[in-house]
């Protein structure tokens, strides 16, 4: 029962976090949901398309997991699987509230700021590395094959879309965009710089 609980405050605080944005950027006159649609490329809309059908069915999923899934599981894994929601939460929240109001679902048809602070020092997408823990926690807490399966289709598709949206930020913030993509990584991480780097004396001299 623990475990249900628990997965249950995870889901509600980490979509909360999600739906309190959307309303709020709604409220300032910002269409945040651009999603699969819009005058964009066929290729992208596609992609988004079937992202937000995948994202949708593991949300259902791992609801049906935490009530339908009674089978035994490995303690130490099922709070490792806690544990992981936790960052999740947190990244996903630290990331719609780092971005503020430049925040969109899909690739937006305006310009937006680029951020590169905050959570964003350290992950250029640490809105969906939230996502991919997320479903990771559900499937560490109650492991079933068809949640594996939903799971890697999500977070496959999370990837195209995070593909997508390098090219389209490269596209409208140019040399900006490449400094920022040469000092941190794609899902988390610091890149060492060039610079910095000093070579260590050779032996023949």
């Amino acid at each position: 029962m623990i475990y249900q609980t628990a997965a249950i405050i995870l889901f509600i605080t980490f979509y909360a976090f999600y739906f309190a944005k959307l309303l709020l950027q709604k409220k300032q006159g910002i269409k945040t949901n651009q999603m699969g649609i819009g005058k964009k490329p066929g290729k992208v809309l596609l992609i988004e398309r079937i992202m937000g059908l995948a994202t949708i069915s593991t949300f259902f999923f791992g609801v049906g997991s935490i009530f339908l899934v009674k089978r035994f599981w490995i303690k130490e894994i099922r709070i490792a699987g806690m544990i992981t929601g936790i960052i999740a939460v947190l990244c996903f929240a630290l990331a719609v509230i780092t971005m503020k109001t430049s925040w969109r679902v899909g690739i937006p048809e305006e310009k937006t700021t680029l951020i590169t602070n905050g959570i964003y020092q350290w992950s250029r997408n640490p809105a969906f590395v939230g996502f991919d823990l997320l479903y990771l926690s559900i499937c560490l807490m109650f492991f079933n094959v068809p949640l594996l399966c939903v799971s890697i289709w999500a977070a496959v598709m999370l990837h195209l879309q995070i593909l997508q949206e390098e090219t389209h930020m490269r596209h409208i913030f140019g040399d900006e965009y490449d400094a920022y993509t040469k000092r941190t990584r794609r899902y988390w991480g610091r890149k060492k710089s060039h610079s910095s780097l000093i070579s260590a004396p050779s032996l023949k001299e």
